[in-house]
């Protein structure tokens, strides 16, 4: 039943991308390869290729197109997980949790020239202390290190703006239930907000730029609720809620005319369900479902998507030790009404592919 298991990783591998979860999150932050049977090494790939594009009506002009506006984006993750003895183990895991990049190009339209580029490393430390067959417990703590460049064109002008890395220290705590002989597992994962302060320079001139005051900003705390269990011989249901707190994250960089830059009026919740089942004693297989709920508020130019429903499938061959997983996903991106000009983004879509190396030790 475990390698049923991680199939279903393999397919929930891209749950999150830069076209939902309030449009900066990528990964998603999972704590999975904790729970790997003994000792444990994966190396993981996906590809994202978003199509999202809108329109905006001129007074004078009529219908002109913003033109596709979301660039394709890679992700790339490590795990590492150990069992120091019977009762502790240690899981170090590494990620990109958040990104953006969006670049308008489309002659023409008001925001032409318009880009913003966000990247982040974290570097999670875990530990898991099971206190019976039945409990445990997991804490640990992540170092999330962010930087982006930006330039806002606009018929009133350009503004531009670079933010220098900075990184954050934040913890995690949780608590799992299992009954492994039914392959049952729940866990709640706590993940703490963290405080950034980067620091930032504008430009002033055409190639000329000068520091500023330094953009002081949260990415949002979390509440991830995992679970899994056995509903037949061989086969597996899985899912997971995820509420992140977006409403605490507001972005306001010295200078920007129309501050914010990025804010956000509601939380989200994202629902994950799927159904995984084992083949044979090689192969195994998965398919699950994630809804994101629109919240029908204006949203950002930076992010002109609202909601999201997406469907991924993905398999799992094991071959001795070595475990070979892929997935692939399938993401009907929600309408959006975007804010300053009023543009409207409609029946946008993407699709993700991912990939993974395990190998148990």
């Amino acid at each position: 039943m475990t390698r049923i298991s991680a199939a279903a990783a393999a397919a929930l591998f891209l749950t999150t991308t830069a076209l939902s979860a309030g449009g900066l999150d990528r990964s998603g932050q999972p704590i999975s390869a904790l729970f790997e049977t003994g000792s444990y090494a994966e190396l993981g790939f996906g590809l994202v290729q978003p199509s999202v594009s809108g329109t905006f009506t001129h007074p004078l002009a009529g219908e002109l197109a913003s033109g596709s506006v979301a660039n394709d984006y890679s992700q790339l993750t490590f795990a590492l997980k150990m069992d120091l003895n019977e009762q502790l183990s240690l899981a170090l895991i590494l990620d990109q949790p958040y990104g953006a990049a969006v670049e308008y190009s489309q002659a023409g339209y008001p925001l032409n020239g318009t880009f913003a580029d966000l990247r982040s490393q974290a570097l999670t430390a875990l530990l898991r202390y099971k206190i019976n067959d039945r409990f445990s417990v997991h804490g640990g703590v992540r170092s999330v290190g962010m930087e982006a460049d930006l330039q806002v064109s606009s018929p009133a002008g350009t503004y531009a703006a670079e933010f220098d890395n900075d990184r954050a220290i934040g913890y995690i705590v949780g608590a799992a239930y299992e009954i492994p002989d039914i392959a049952l597992r729940v866990a709640l994962t706590y993940s703490s907000e963290t405080e950034f302060s980067n620091p930032t320079s504008v430009m002033v001139a055409p190639g000329v730029w000068a520091p500023v005051a330094n953009t002081e900003f949260v990415m949002p705390q979390q509440i991830a609720l995992d679970f899994q269990t056995g509903i037949a011989a061989n086969t597996l249901l899985m899912g997971q809620i995820r509420w992140v707190e977006w409403t605490a994250t507001e972005i306001s960089p010295q200078g920007y005319p129309g501050n914010p830059l990025v804010s956000y009026s509601d939380d989200r919740i994202t629902y994950t369900v799927g159904i995984g089942r084992k083949f044979s004693d090689s192969f195994s297989g998965a398919i699950s479902v994630s809804y994101e709920e629109d919240q029908g508020n204006l949203v950002s130019n930076l992010s002109p998507t609202d909601g999201s429903l997406s469907i991924q499938i993905g398999g799992s061959y094991t071959m001795n030790n070595v475990e070979l997983s892929g997935g692939i996903r399938y993401i009907m991106v929600g309408d959006a009404t975007t804010e300053t000009i009023g543009a409207e983004f409609a029946d946008n879509s993407g699709l993700a592919i991912g990939m993974s190396v395990g190998y148990h030790f």
